[in-house]
């Protein structure tokens, strides 16, 4: 059975994230979505775990199901700050087997500082410390570095300073696996260094909502005779069972180019070196975001294929399409009213942006907006890169994507603004 999995979301108590993101939406929105596995997010707050354990149940397989039968696993988002020659700042994907791991690492962070102002908590632990005391409570615990080019808490991101896994785990490297791309990279741009071939690249969403154009924006997809823990965690080890990765365009990420958003700055790596890194408006040190570090370390030319890379697709979430097809905001009627009519053309979202033919998508939608589908789906679409926080633009020319501007914040990955309508009466509200 092949599955797309997204491993990385967060709930209701992270930070900036849907009053309405409960069990029951995520399960909702990732079966709209096309999703067949998700991550819980945040099982190590107070709150949240005691949901997880009324509202999941285990059968030993790892794999923990919703009454409906829609399968989840444990996951959390953890961010270390700390001290390491200098000021570190990395965030962590950890997955679990059951509930009784998870229970043992909580008791562990306990030790180390609160964990109930945020599902997301931070502790000043080493990443050395921190995977070792892990792999001590149980080798079945994942740890996978998140979004690891973004500045401010990816670990090779400008902010974080870090070149190699190597630098970072030192002796614990051992246990590293699986790197998250995050959305401001992608597989091709991760191959242009040598020394992360020994590692398989995932991508998933970081979604601090459940619409499906944030739940399994990057996802990966896994086939496995039977879907059980044992089974993900050794696709995410070797490879084996990995097919590949869905990504945006890594021009859509917030911190793709170099630049400060508020003085509208955007370059480049090349036009960034020409002002030295200093932003030309206030004179203070630009933001470097992802393809400048990626140029930075790369040894290899772009365009290189890893002999042990996955295939990957770029495809940008149907919403912001239809959204700039229509001219109209992204959460609007408008919008929605076209979405769920081509959703009615195969079983979920990711039919239509992957596979409903063209003929039958002109049954449901405008040649011109179709066009736009199929070139989304061949990567042909435009985006005007992020930066500084700021997402990227989908474009039709001069004419960019009518989405509401967003709340920015340089500490998370995907802080947004939460949609204030939907296509159901009930789901609006949002703080």
């Amino acid at each position: 059975m092949k599955i797309i999995a997204d491993l990385h979301l967060h709930s209701r108590y992270s930070r900036a994230c849907s009053t309405q993101l409960n069990i029951a939406n995520i399960e909702k929105w990732a079966r709209v979505k096309g999703l067949g596995l998700v991550g819980t997010g945040d099982f190590c707050h107070p709150k949240w775990i005691e949901e997880l354990k009324k509202e999941l149940t285990e059968d030993g397989t790892g794999i923990l199901r919703t009454k409906s039968g829609f399968p989840f696993v444990l996951q959390n988002e953890i961010s270390l700050i700390y001290t390491q020659g200098r000021g570190r700042r990395i965030h962590l994907v950890l997955l679990a087997p059951d509930f009784a791991t998870v229970d043992k690492i909580t008791k562990y962070l306990l030790t180390k500082g609160r964990i109930d102002y945020d599902g997301r908590p931070i502790f000043n632990i080493t990443c050395i410390e921190f995977v070792k005391d892990m792999k001590a409570i149980s080798d079945d615990i994942e740890i996978i570095p998140a979004h690891v080019w973004t500045p401010w808490f990816g670990l090779f991101g400008s902010k974080t300073g870090f070149d190699t896994v190597e630098q970072a785990f030192g002796e614990q490297s051992k246990h590293i696996h699986a790197l998250e791309t995050g959305l401001s990279s992608d597989p091709e741009m991760n191959w242009q260094l040598s020394n992360l071939d020994g590692y398989q690249l995932v991508s998933f969403s970081d979604s601090h909502s459940f619409w499906p154009w944030r739940i399994g924006r990057e996802s990966t997809v896994f086939e496995f005779d039977e879907l059980t823990y044992k089974n993900l965690i050794k696709a995410i080890r070797t490879g084996e069972g990995l097919v590949e990765t869905i990504e945006v365009d890594p021009n859509y990420g917030k911190y793709h180019f170099d630049g400060h958003r508020n003085c509208n700055i955007s370059f480049d790596p090349a036009e960034s070196k020409k002002h030295n890194g200093i932003c030309p408006v206030c004179k203070k040190p630009l933001t470097i975001g992802v393809l400048n570090r990626v140029e930075d370390l790369a040894d290899r030319k772009f365009g290189f294929k890893s002999e042990r890379g996955k295939p990957f697709k770029r495809i940008i979430p149907l919403h912001e399409i239809i959204s700039l097809f229509l001219g109209a905001g992204i959460a609007t009627q408008k919008v929605w009213n076209v979405y769920n009519k081509l959703l009615s053309l195969g079983a979920n979202e990711f039919d239509v942006l992957l596979s409903v033919s063209r003929e039958n998508l002109l049954k449901a939608a405008d040649e011109a907006l179709v066009d736009l589908i199929i070139k989304n789906r061949e990567g042909k679409l435009f985006v005007k890169a992020g930066y500084d926080g700021e997402y990227g633009v989908l474009q039709i020319g001069d004419k960019p994507a009518q989405i509401k501007e967003e709340k920015q914040n340089n500490n998370c990955d995907d802080v947004e603004e939460v949609p204030v309508s939907g296509p159901q009466k009930g789901l609006g509200d949002f703080f």
